[in-house]
C-alpha cells in the first residue's frame, strides 16, 4: 500500500476512492459538466470523512480531455496544505496499470462507456473512448442504445419481436413517448446503459435480438483490442496479454463472443486475468516511472 495517497477512480457509473487502505464509493462523474470541480469535491469529501494524512492525490478520470487535465488547477481547488502533489490521467491509463501493471498488452475497460489502451515497447495507443455520441462501441450505453433501437423497430414493424419490448414498457408504458422522456432526462446516459443488463439476461434466456446485440458488442470490443495492438507492435513475433474488464463483461455470452475473436486473431495474444482494478491503477500513478511509455499521458503538479 502506498502511504499518504488518496486515489480516485472516477467513472460515469460511480467514483471509487481509496485512502489509508480503505475504499469508499461516491456518485459517478458527469462528463458533460466541468470535471475538476467534481474531482475536487470528491477529494475534499474523502479527506474530511477519513481525516487521513494525505500528501498526494491521484485520479484516473473517465472523459478526461487535454483541456481539463490541469493538475495544478485541481491542486488549487483541493486547497489542503498537506496535499503537495496531484497526478491526473485518463481512466484508460489507470485501467491499464490496474490490470496489467507495467507490462505490455491491451486492456479494454467496458462499463457505461468503453476505452481500450495498448502499451508496447515504446508506444501507447488509445482506441475509442470517444463518448456515447460518436463512439464507445460495445459499451453498456452502446448495448442499451441498440436494445432500444430494436424495441422501436419491433414496435413499428421494421424489426423482429423481442422480449426487450416488455422491459422497455415497464419504464415507459406508452412507447410512443419514450424518446420524449429520454431527451428530457439529465440522467439519460445511465438510463440507456441500464438496458445492457437486461440484454445480457435475455440473451441467456434465448431472445434472438438480445443475442445478436451481445455478439456484435463482443466483436466491437475485440476489434478495438486488435486495432490497439497493431498500432503499438514493432515486430511480428511480439506477444501480448489482453485484459477485459468492466461490468459489460459480466455477460457470459458477450465474453465468449469477445474471446472467440481474440482466439482467432492473427496476433500473438492471450487473454489473462487482471492483476487488479482501476482503483489499483489510480494508486499506482503515484509511483509510475518517468520513462514508462504511459508517463507521457500523465499530468503532475506539485506545490
Amino acid at each position: 500500500m502506498t502511504r499518504g495517497v488518496l486515489a480516485i477512480d472516477a467513472g460515469q457509473t460511480g467514483t471509487k476512492v481509496r485512502v489509508d487502505g480503505r475504499d469508499a464509493l461516491f456518485p459517478g462523474i458527469r462528463t458533460h459538466e466541468p470535471l475538476l470541480p467534481q474531482l475536487a469535491g470528491v477529494a475534499r469529501a474523502a479527506l474530511d470523512d477519513t481525516g487521513a494524512e494525505v500528501s498526494i492525490v491521484t485520479a484516473g478520470v473517465s472523459g478526461l480531455t487535454t483541456r481539463e487535465a490541469d493538475a495544478a488547477a485541481l491542486l488549487a481547488r483541493i486547497a489542503d496544505p498537506a496535499v503537495v502533489e496531484v497526478v491526473l490521467a485518463h481512466d484508460s491509463t489507470t485501467s491499464f496499470l490496474g490490470a496489467l501493471g507495467d507490462g505490455r498488452g491491451s486492456v479494454v475497460a467496458a462499463g457505461t462507456g468503453v476505452v481500450t489502451l495498448a502499451v508496447g515497447r515504446d508506444r501507447v495507443a488509445r482506441v475509442d473512448g470517444w463518448g456515447n455520441l460518436v463512439g464507445d462501441a460495445g459499451s453498456g450505453y452502446w448495448i442499451g442504445r441498440e436494445a432500444l433501437d430494436a424495441v422501436m423497430r419491433s414496435f413499428d414493424g421494421r424489426g423482429p419481436a423481442t422480449a426487450l419490448t416488455e422491459v422497455a414498457r415497464e419504464r415507459w408504458p406508452d412507447l410512443t413517448q419514450a424518446y420524449i422522456h429520454l431527451q428530457s432526462d439529465d440522467d439519460r446516459v445511465r438510463v440507456i446503459a441500464s438496458f445492457a443488463e437486461h440484454v445480457a439476461r435475455l440473451a441467456t434466456e434465448g431472445d434472438a435480438v438480445s443475442q445478436n446485440i451481445t455478439v456484435r458488442a463482443g466483436g466491437e470490443l475485440a476489434h478495438s483490442v486488435e486495432t490497439s495492438l497493431r498500432r503499438v507492435r514493432v515486430a511480428d513475433d511480439e506477444a501480448f496479454g489482453v485484459c477485459a474488464i468492466g461490468g459489460v463483461f459480466r455477460s457470459v455470452q458477450l465474453r465468449q463472443a469477445f474471446a472467440s475473436h481474440i482466439d482467432a486473431s492473427e496476433l500473438d495474444v492471450v487473454l489473462v486475468a487482471p492483476l487488479g482494478h482501476g482503483i489499483d491503477g489510480a494508486v499506482a500513478l503515484a509511483g509510475l516511472a518517468p520513462r514508462h511509455p504511459l508517463a507521457a499521458d500523465v499530468w503532475v503538479a506539485r506545490a
